[in-house]
Protein backbone atom coordinates (compact mmCIF):
# COMPACT_ATOMS: atom_id res chain seq x y z
CA UNK A 1 0.00 0.00 0.00
CA UNK A 2 1.29 3.22 -0.30
CA UNK A 3 -0.23 6.69 1.28
CA UNK A 4 -0.08 10.57 -0.22
CA UNK A 5 -0.78 13.29 1.72
CA UNK A 6 -1.13 17.16 -0.02
CA UNK A 7 -0.28 20.04 1.38
CA UNK A 8 0.73 23.60 0.65
CA UNK A 9 -3.03 24.37 -1.25
CA UNK A 10 -4.97 27.97 -0.65
CA UNK A 11 -6.43 31.31 -1.48
CA UNK A 12 -3.64 33.75 -3.86
CA UNK A 13 -4.06 36.48 -6.58
CA UNK A 14 -3.73 35.98 -10.38
CA UNK A 15 -0.16 36.22 -10.59
CA UNK A 16 0.89 34.68 -7.97
CA UNK A 17 2.96 31.63 -6.48
CA UNK A 18 2.02 28.46 -4.46
CA UNK A 19 3.70 25.12 -4.26
CA UNK A 20 1.97 21.90 -3.15
CA UNK A 21 3.50 19.29 -1.57
CA UNK A 22 2.73 15.23 -1.99
CA UNK A 23 4.71 13.17 0.66
CA UNK A 24 4.26 9.59 0.22
CA UNK A 25 4.81 6.63 2.62
CA UNK A 26 4.34 2.84 2.17
CA UNK A 27 5.99 0.78 -0.37
CA UNK A 28 6.74 3.10 -2.91
CA UNK A 29 10.45 2.33 -3.47
CA UNK A 30 11.14 4.22 -6.35
CA UNK A 31 9.91 2.45 -9.31
CA UNK A 32 6.63 4.55 -9.84
CA UNK A 33 5.24 7.86 -11.22
CA UNK A 34 4.06 10.36 -9.07
CA UNK A 35 1.71 12.53 -10.98
CA UNK A 36 -0.72 15.91 -10.06
CA UNK A 37 -4.07 16.35 -11.45
CA UNK A 38 -6.73 18.66 -10.93
CA UNK A 39 -10.75 19.09 -11.06
CA UNK A 40 -12.97 22.01 -11.13
CA UNK A 41 -16.44 22.32 -10.20
CA UNK A 42 -18.45 21.09 -12.71
CA UNK A 43 -15.57 19.18 -14.59
CA UNK A 44 -13.43 16.29 -14.98
CA UNK A 45 -10.57 15.54 -13.51
CA UNK A 46 -7.50 16.13 -15.97
CA UNK A 47 -3.65 15.53 -15.92
CA UNK A 48 -1.86 18.24 -14.76
CA UNK A 49 1.69 16.98 -14.42
CA UNK A 50 3.98 14.10 -13.71
CA UNK A 51 7.40 13.01 -12.66
CA UNK A 52 8.90 9.62 -13.22
CA UNK A 53 10.49 8.98 -9.59
CA UNK A 54 13.74 7.23 -10.43
CA UNK A 55 14.82 9.28 -13.13
CA UNK A 56 13.43 12.59 -13.32
CA UNK A 57 11.14 13.18 -16.74
CA UNK A 58 8.75 14.92 -16.50
CA UNK A 59 5.20 15.52 -17.85
CA UNK A 60 3.06 18.71 -18.30
CA UNK A 61 -0.09 19.63 -19.85
CA UNK A 62 -0.01 22.20 -22.45
CA UNK A 63 -2.06 24.61 -20.47
CA UNK A 64 0.30 24.78 -17.47
CA UNK A 65 3.69 24.49 -19.54
CA UNK A 66 6.21 27.30 -18.23
CA UNK A 67 4.50 28.09 -15.64
CA UNK A 68 4.19 24.75 -12.94
CA UNK A 69 7.23 22.75 -12.19
CA UNK A 70 7.45 19.42 -10.79
CA UNK A 71 10.16 18.10 -8.96
CA UNK A 72 10.66 15.38 -6.02
CA UNK A 73 12.84 14.95 -2.97
CA UNK A 74 14.33 11.42 -2.48
CA UNK A 75 15.40 11.53 0.83
CA UNK A 76 12.31 13.12 1.92
CA UNK A 77 10.05 10.98 -0.78
CA UNK A 78 8.29 13.94 -1.02
CA UNK A 79 6.99 15.14 -4.54
CA UNK A 80 6.23 18.87 -5.57
CA UNK A 81 4.32 20.87 -8.00
CA UNK A 82 5.56 24.75 -7.78
CA UNK A 83 2.80 26.63 -9.36
CA UNK A 84 3.50 30.03 -10.82
CA UNK A 85 1.92 32.62 -12.46
CA UNK A 86 -1.49 31.26 -11.31
CA UNK A 87 -4.84 32.30 -13.17
CA UNK A 88 -8.08 32.13 -11.88
CA UNK A 89 -8.94 28.63 -14.60
CA UNK A 90 -6.05 27.07 -12.08
CA UNK A 91 -8.71 26.88 -9.31
CA UNK A 92 -9.11 23.88 -8.62
CA UNK A 93 -9.01 20.43 -6.21
CA UNK A 94 -5.54 19.39 -6.84
CA UNK A 95 -5.05 15.39 -6.03
CA UNK A 96 -1.47 13.78 -6.19
CA UNK A 97 -1.38 9.73 -7.44
CA UNK A 98 0.79 7.53 -7.96
CA UNK A 99 1.20 4.97 -10.76
CA UNK A 100 3.45 1.64 -9.87
CA UNK A 101 5.74 0.20 -12.86
CA UNK A 102 4.01 -2.37 -13.19
CA UNK A 103 0.40 -0.89 -13.54
CA UNK A 104 -0.92 0.86 -15.81
CA UNK A 105 -3.14 3.33 -14.20
CA UNK A 106 -2.51 5.35 -10.97
CA UNK A 107 -4.01 3.31 -8.18
CA UNK A 108 -3.13 5.64 -5.65
CA UNK A 109 -4.46 9.20 -4.61
CA UNK A 110 -3.98 11.55 -1.56
CA UNK A 111 -7.22 13.52 -0.33
CA UNK A 112 -6.49 16.81 -2.39
CA UNK A 113 -5.92 20.20 -1.59
CA UNK A 114 -7.86 23.19 -2.80
CA UNK A 115 -6.33 25.77 -4.68
CA UNK A 116 -8.05 28.81 -5.56
CA UNK A 117 -6.78 31.78 -7.65
CA UNK A 118 -8.70 34.95 -7.73
CA UNK A 119 -8.63 37.62 -10.33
Amino acid sequence: QVQLVESGGGLVQAGGSLRLSCAASGRTGSSYTMGWFRQAPGKEREFVAAIIWSIGRTYYADSVKGRFTISRDNAKNTGYLQMNALKPEDTAFYYCAARMDYSGTYDYWGQGTQVTVSS
